[in-house]
């Protein structure tokens, strides 16, 4: 436990910015996944502002918010072209039968 009263208050000061550093990290894995799955873009574009934000602010390194903003461009890219290729096959497929 600090002896001096400004040691005290540091003690203080550093849980509050750990508890707001830790809620925005949780927020920021929130909203990753759901733009991830969802791969809009309005949304993937909202999620790389807060990330921005949260490495400006020094909550996040820069280079993990650069690498999340790349992974979750390059998963909407493949979610938005995966959704109507599963459409396609899914029709030939239902239209085929095996003999047999």
């Amino acid at each position: 436990m600090p002896n001096i009263k400004a040691a005290e208050k540091w003690v203080r000061q550093t849980e509050k910015r750990a508890q707001r550093n830790l809620d925005v990290k949780t927020r920021l894995k929130t909203v990753y996944k759901k733009a991830a799955a969802a791969g809009d873009t309005a949304a993937v574009q909202s999620v790389e502002a807060q990330f921005d934000k949260a490495a400006q602010k020094g909550i996040i390194h820069p280079n993990k918010a650069a690498r999340k903003k790349s992974r979750l461009a390059r998963a909407a890219r493949t979610s938005g072209a995966a959704a109507p290729a599963a459409k396609k096959t899914s029709a030939k497929s239902s239209g085929s039968k095996k003999k047999g």
